[in-house]
């Protein structure tokens, strides 16, 4: 009967040994792996958040070569999944990103990794700490798995060339640019070589990117998120956010960053404007009962045929969802309230960025900045324009005002939000995109349709992309949603629900799916 016993024994402790290996041998499917997927894996012990992160790194060393995504993987990214896999062993209890491997674009600090913003001025700089939403996405359980290449200075909404790695090219057709200027983050993402991204958006770097990747891209309310510790551009127009596949996933690290921050001050604009969560707002009727406001003003300029006709189709989606369309919207004086909203503060910002978090006495100025040159001839083009040009350009005032209570923005923030009053909207559409993405030899010569310069950045008004389809050439293009102040809620119900219901995004093409 002993050895009978102790024969049993020996069987079940081989029978869990061989399912362990077999647990442990699994591929990973990293193909639009998403952050509920990977947290529900951990939780099965399907995986572990090293293996995950092993498996991403192996996928941007097999794939990146021809894209040019990463400017670094985090050599500690391995470490660091190992400790959350020995806390998770320990407590039993994940945290809300608990392992979730995130590429963060080049001009965010993080501690450790250097932060060039694409520049050689700044190739060497290497943050003593992070930035104040790394600090926040770190203490989630994030893993900084990487940092991205982005336009020099984030300059170019065009297209993604810097000094420190080259140019990033499109996953879907590599002709073609991945929009600018955080083209890193989102090439980066669409072909899966992370979770989940960040990016900036000065003017469109966010949601440019995102719809020319067939991602879901969060430029939130101005005030919302903070850009402490950031290399700037124009700070009074700056934000970051999430670049990702889905609007959840998105959801999910908006729910993380925001908060206030003492070292950026608009920030305390926030303070008791937001949800306890924002998860709670992912609801598959989200559309229902909706009034969307098409603003043909942009949507008809200068559109391509094709893209013209996705986006009809979208409204027609939308309206099938239970929405009501609002065709066409106009906004009074908008040609005149749009005009010299631009405020050049590129050299003060920058400037104060260099002496607070790099710290070199020979590298204080936008003229240090120059001495040391660049590689690109469109990034030494802008900083010579900066040496001449402060403020408004087109009045010459150099004094722009606080970034959120600027009477010029106000004006133009108050004639959209009284319009959408006026008619009952719950938000606005229009493509993100009007024109194809370019191709990379004349991004110049086709760089035209880019929508997202024109109302968001100006007005603080929160502006989603989502994807909404494919033109010839298997170029995807985005529609995006422009809310209220604050009204991130109502974006984030309208998105979801468009996205499931119509699920467009799709993974680059058959190489980066194996």
């Amino acid at each position: 009967m002993v050895l009978l016993r102790l024969f049993l024994s020996v069987i079940v402790m081989l029978s869990v040994l061989v399912s362990c290996q077999e647990k442990k041998g699994k591929e990973i499917d990293l193909h639009e792996l998403t952050i509920s997927e990977i947290l529900a894996a951990y939780k099965a012990q399907e995986y572990s958040s090293e293996e995950l992160v092993k498996a991403y790194i192996s996928r941007i060393e097999q794939f990146d070569a021809e894209i040019n995504s990463i400017s670094i993987i985090n050599p500690e990214a391995v470490s660091i999944a190992k400790a959350l896999d020995k806390e998770f062993a320990k407590i039993g209890k994940l945290r809300p990103l608990h392992g979730i491997p995130i590429i963060v674009k080049d001009n965010i600090n993080t501690k450790g990794l250097p932060t060039s913003a694409g520049a050689l001025a700044l190739k060497d700089f290497i943050p003593e700490e992070d930035a104040f939403i790394i600090q926040k996405i770190v203490d989630a359980g994030a893993i900084i798995l990487a940092k991205s290449n982005m336009a020099e200075w984030a300059f170019s909404a065009m297209h993604t060339e810097s000094s420190t790695v080259g140019t990033t090219r499109n996953p879907y057709n590599l002709d073609h640019v991945p929009a600018g200027s955080s083209g890193g983050t989102a090439a980066a993402v669409a072909s899966n070589f992370a979770t989940i991204g960040l990016g900036t958006d000065t003017g469109n770097s966010i949601r440019g990117p995102s719809s020319h990747n067939a991602l879901v891209g969060f430029r939130t309310t101005l005030v919302l998120v903070s850009r402490s510790a950031i290399v700037p551009l124009y700070l009074r127009n700056d934000v970051v956010g999430p670049m990702g596949r889905t609007v959840e996933d998105a959801t999910r690290i908006l729910e993380v960053i925001v908060g206030i921050d003492a070292e950026d001050p608009i920030t305390r604009y926030s303070e008791g404007k937001t949800p306890d969560n924002y998860l709670q707002f992912l609801d598959a009727d989200g559309l229902k009962g909706t009034r969307i406001g098409v603003f043909r003003t942009l949507s008809e300029r200068n559109v391509d045929p094709e893209i013209k006709k996705i986006f009809d189709m979208a409204l027609v989606d939308m309206q099938r969802l239970g929405a009501d369309i609002i065709d066409d919207v106009e906004v009074p004086n908008f040609e005149e309230l749009r005009k010299d909203q631009w405020c050049a503060t590129f050299k003060e910002d920058l400037e104060d960025f260099l002496v607070k978090y790099v710290k070199n006495d020979t590298i204080k100025t936008l003229e240090d900045v120059i001495r040391i040159g660049s590689k690109s001839e469109f990034a030494k083009t802008r900083l010579a324009t900066f040496q001449e040009n402060l403020g408004r350009w087109e009045d010459g005032d150099v004094s722009c005002g606080d970034a959120f209570t600027d009477p010029k923005r106000i004006a133009f923030r108050e004639a959209f939000e009284n319009t959408m009053d006026s008619l009952n909207l719950s938000f606005m559409v229009y493509p993100t995109w009007n024109q194809k993405a370019a191709r990379i030899e004349f991004f110049q010569e086709e760089y035209k349709g880019d929508n997202s310069q024109i109302i968001a950045p100006h007005t603080g008004m929160p502006a989603f992309t989502v994807p909404m389809g494919y033109t010839e050439g298997n170029l995807p293009v985005g529609i995006q949603l422009l809310g209220r102040m604050f009204d991130e809620p109502t974006l984030i119900k309208a998105s979801f629900a468009y996205e499931q219901a119509t699920q467009h995004r799709k993974s680059p093409n058959q190489d980066l799916k194996k």
